[in-house]
């Protein structure tokens, strides 16, 4: 039988010479998964040496040579937090990042303003769903339809609707590029975090570029055919006034902004994350 502490030292070693970015992290995070412990668990643990039983000291292993070898962590543990949400995640379906966190707050500010008693809000090309069960656990009056047509991803888009959803959130299996025309000119807010990476550039993080699937992450030899489309369907589906919320990379900003206007939207702004990053745009109906 082994002890806590030596397992996260080893786990710790071997997390660094993988490569990850935050070993020390990720190895309290895995250890906790198998142990059923927070993080603070984890650590407070291993201050005492507490032993851990062979099954667990195995599994704990086994986790972290999936982690070494950059497999997301999210998808060794299954779940991935978005915001106030858990999102249950894995193969075929990309994996939430705190930068989507970011910009949908935008979403859920355009939403929550509207002056109506349930406000409606579409998420194109949803995933896993997070923007769609943002909006609609953060502002509990609206109505909220997620749009995904990866036959991979939506199983994990229905389970995390099921999960978190509350009976508010409509998944619709289509293509951003034609959804829901039954809605035009009634949508009050229209999200998105399309794919939109040029066919040519290759991700440098092995987690994205490995594991991710290649649907939600190039778009056309510039990257932005997605968002052509989608400038298209958010024209059609806002009321006047109806608010679009578009994640992109940092270096997409003016395209995008382009795009939008030779579409006819307005009051076009581009937000900076924390980081100094254009990684948002919004604009009107």
């Amino acid at each position: 039988m082994t002890t806590i502490d030596a397992l996260r030292r080893e786990a710790i070693d071997a997390l660094a010479a993988g490569g990850v970015p935050a070993p020390e992290v990720d190895a309290d995070l895995l250890i906790g998964h198998v142990l059923g412990l927070s993080r603070g668990g984890v650590q407070a643990r291993a201050l005492i040496s507490s032993a851990v039983a062979d099954d667990a000291a195995a599994a704990i292993r086994a986790a972290v040579t999936r982690r070494a070898a950059r497999e997301p962590l999210q998808h060794i543990t299954g779940l991935a937090p978005f915001r106030s949400l858990e999102l249950e995640v894995g193969p075929g379906v990309f994996t939430p990042r705190p930068e989507t966190e970011f910009v949908v707050q935008f979403a859920i500010d355009a939403l929550a303003l509207v002056p109506s008693p349930d406000p409606l809000a579409v998420d194109l090309g949803s995933g896993s769903g997070a923007i769609a069960l943002a909006m609609a656990t953060e502002v509990p009056h609206s109505r909220v339809v997620a749009v995904e047509k990866s036959a991979d991803a939506l199983p994990w888009t229905a389970r995390n609707i099921e999960r978190h959803g509350d009976g508010r959130v409509r998944l619709v299996e289509g293509d951003l590029a034609d959804a829901l025309p039954e809605l035009d000119g009634l949508v009050d807010v229209v999200a998105s975090n399309p794919p939109y990476i040029p066919l040519g550039a290759v991700p440098r993080d092995p987690e994205v570029r490995l594991f991710d699937p290649a649907a939600a992450l190039y778009s056309g030899e510039d990257g932005l055919d997605a968002v052509r489309a989608l400038s298209r369907t958010a024209r059609r589906l806002l009321r006047p006034g109806g608010a679009l919320v578009i994640e992109h990379g940092e270096l997409q900003a003016a395209d995008i902004g382009a795009i939008l206007r030779a579409d006819g939207f307005s009051a076009i702004a581009c937000h900076r994350d924390l980081l100094g990053r254009d990684r948002a745009t919004t604009a009107r109906r």
